[in-house]
């Protein structure tokens, strides 16, 4: 047995020693493509260092033929640049001598260049433009130049020779190593032969099995590397293409509200230059138009799951009840109304507000699918959502829900369109009869909320589309009255304004003192905090969050301590802050999410003021 094995075990050391030298082999060859990186790189610095040297020339001489100090900008560059390209270039350079010695020349040659280009330049601006041209004209800056070029020529020779010298060791070794394997193969398969023919009978069928096996595993390991990969181009076209497609959309409607914006302000702007005063349909347009940019701002915010909620227990059969006259005057008198509300409907918590919207836009959608003439029903009931459903949607979790279906006989939708339904900007209604922000809005507040919705729907069979709200568990809470119409006040407090950006700050109190209120106004938290101990009569303090040292939150809490009963309203245009987490506003705090009309502060100010 002994002898019988030792063949198979000088077979497999020759095996060895032929893949050991082969990897030995492949090792030199990332090493040389890594040295031939490394030299390409380092010839791209060479050369990058050469064209800031040519920009700056170009930039002295356009100077001095012009006079403009323009044609400096690319020679103050290109001079700030250097100290930089030379510092990776010396980080870059091997401990070759002869490398060292050509850019101690480039170094030497660029530093004479420079002081050639910064003399010239130093003449002209003295007045002395004839000798400046004449340094020119010297050659001196050529030489320079030129030498510069070709210690580059003489760098690029070593670099190239280095490489050769690598790739023919590599080449000399790869053909001895040839030459082994064959020499090393034919001994295998001649002891190989000998070994199968004594012992073919014991292991045929083990190595058939085992060749059988292996081709298995090759054919699996190929079809899975395919798979993934295709997978792969699938879920990046899919991402690029929704990235393009939200992108382009709000560019295009910014763009669009950006144009109204310009036109109506410059029309403004002409008229009043020439004393004409009739210019408030300009400023209506502008107002408008920038209300419709706040607006999309609000739904993409929507959408990303990014707005601030103010969720309280609501009563979904009184809200739907609550919206009959308001969805009546938006869909028209074509449209019939029907609800269907469940008796013993649970309570859930979430923003109304942000409820009614959502409804609204699911039945104004509806009304287009309907071309303004069919039926529309709401209907309300208590839904379980079992684990069986939960395992085939994602982010459902599940668990008891209160769900809201809107439905209507409109065209309804193919397979493909409600794949597609709840993406920005996706739409099938005419140019300019949608913006396809609704249903995203729909989704993103649905899905921050932590709750589900669905469509369902054939091609002329009509659409229901289910929002499906976690139903509330702990005590109902009372709900806190809005107090609208609290704006015709007489405004006589002292409101302190804290924000760091000049132009809000200004705008932010101007439109106070509009208002009436006696306005102070800080651009920093320590500011704030001076004026108020400086001033005892501050009623409330209007505050931006975001702010550097010292946020919003921080100098809030330290006001109060100061001045206790001090009310605060926190504003800001980020969603991500101190009084807002997971989406969902702290307990008691007035926020005022930027950009805000007059009227939505004068309400908000003469909310806080007037609260108990």
């Amino acid at each position: 047995m002994r002898l019988q094995s030792l063949p198979l075990v000088v077979g497999f050391a020759v095996l060895a020693l032929i893949v050991g030298t082969r990897a030995l082999l492949v090792e030199g060859q990332r090493a040389n493509r890594a040295a031939a990186r490394e030299t390409i790189e380092y010839q791209d610095l060479l050369s990058g260092l050469l064209s800031m040297a040519q920009d700056a020339e170009s930039g002295q001489r356009g100077y001095l033929l012009t006079g403009e100090k323009s044609y400096l900008e690319p020679y103050q560059k290109a001079v700030d640049a250097i100290p930089g390209q030379f510092a990776r270039i010396d980080a870059m350079t091997p401990p070759d001598d002869r490398l060292a010695l050509q850019i101690s020349h480039i170094k030497d040659a660029l530093s004479q260049k420079q002081a050639e280009l910064a003399q010239t330049i130093a003449l002209y601006d003295r007045g002395d433009a004839a000798k400046a041209l004449q340094l020119v004209h010297s050659g001196q800056g050529k030489a320079a130049m030129d030498e510069i070029r070709a210690s580059m020529d003489t760098i690029r020779r070593i670099g190239a020779a280095a490489v050769a010298a690598r790739d023919d060791h590599t080449d000399q070794v790869e053909t001895w190593l040839r030459v082994g394997s064959i020499t090393a193969l034919i001994a295998i398969f001649l002891l190989g032969t000998y070994t199968i023919r004594e012992s073919r009978r014991r292991f045929r069928e083990v190595a058939t099995g085992q060749e059988e096996l292996m081709r298995k595993n090759i054919e699996l390991g190929n079809e899975i590397q395919t798979r993934e990969k295709a997978e792969s181009q699938i879920r990046q076209m899919h991402k690029m293409e929704a990235v393009g497609q939200l992108t382009g959309g709000i560019a295009h409607d910014f763009n669009n509200m950006l144009a109204v914006i310009l036109s109506a302000m410059n029309l403004a702007q002409r008229k009043l230059k020439r004393g004409e005063h009739d210019i408030e349909k300009f400023v209506e347009a502008a107002t408008d138009a920038a209300t419709r940019a706040a607006n999309l701002t609000s739904r993409l915010l929507a959408f990303s799951r990014l707005q601030p909620l103010a969720p309280q227990v609501v009563d979904a059969n009184r809200l739907v009840t609550g919206m009959s006259d308001l969805l009546r005057r938006a869909l028209g008198e074509g449209i019939r109304i029907e609800t269907v509300l469940a008796g013993g409907l649970w309570k859930i918590h979430a923003d109304s507000s942000q409820i009614e919207n959502a409804i609204l836009n699911l039945a104004v959608n509806a009304r287009d699918a309907m071309d303004n003439e069919g039926k529309l029903t709401l209907e309300t009931a208590n839904s379980h959502l079992d684990d069986a459903y939960a395992a085939t949607h994602a982010e459902v979790t599940s668990g008891q829900y209160v769900m809201i279906a809107v439905t209507d006989t409109g065209a309804g939708m193919a397979p493909e369109v409600i794949a597609k339904a709840f993406e920005p900007f996706f739409t099938t209604k005419p140019v300019n009869k949608g913006t396809g922000l609704g249903l995203s809005q729909v989704f993103g507040f649905v899905k921050q909320s932590g709750g589900h919705v669905k469509i369902y729907s054939e091609p002329g069979e009509g659409t229901t589309i289910k929002i499906y709200l976690p139903r509330f568990f702990g005590p109902e809470e009372p709900a806190v009255a809005v107090g609208h119409g609290k704006s015709a006040a007489k405004a006589t407090e002292t409101i302190l304004v804290v924000e760091d950006d000049a132009r809000v700050r200004a705008a932010t109190t101007d439109a106070m003192r509009e208002l009436g209120y006696t306005v102070i106004h800080a651009a920093s938290g320590e500011e704030a905090l001076q004026k108020l101990a400086a001033t005892s009569d501050v009623a409330l303090l209007f505050t931006d969050i975001v702010m550097p040292v010292m946020n919003g939150r921080k100098l809030a809490e330290q006001a109060v301590a100061r001045q206790p009963g001090l009310k605060v309203v926190f504003t800001t245009g980020f969603t991500r802050n101190a009084v807002v987490h997971n989406g969902v506003l702290d307990h008691d705090v007035h926020f005022l999410a930027k950009p805000f009309t007059i009227e939505q502060l004068a309400a908000k100010l003469r909310d806080v003021l007037d609260a108990k």
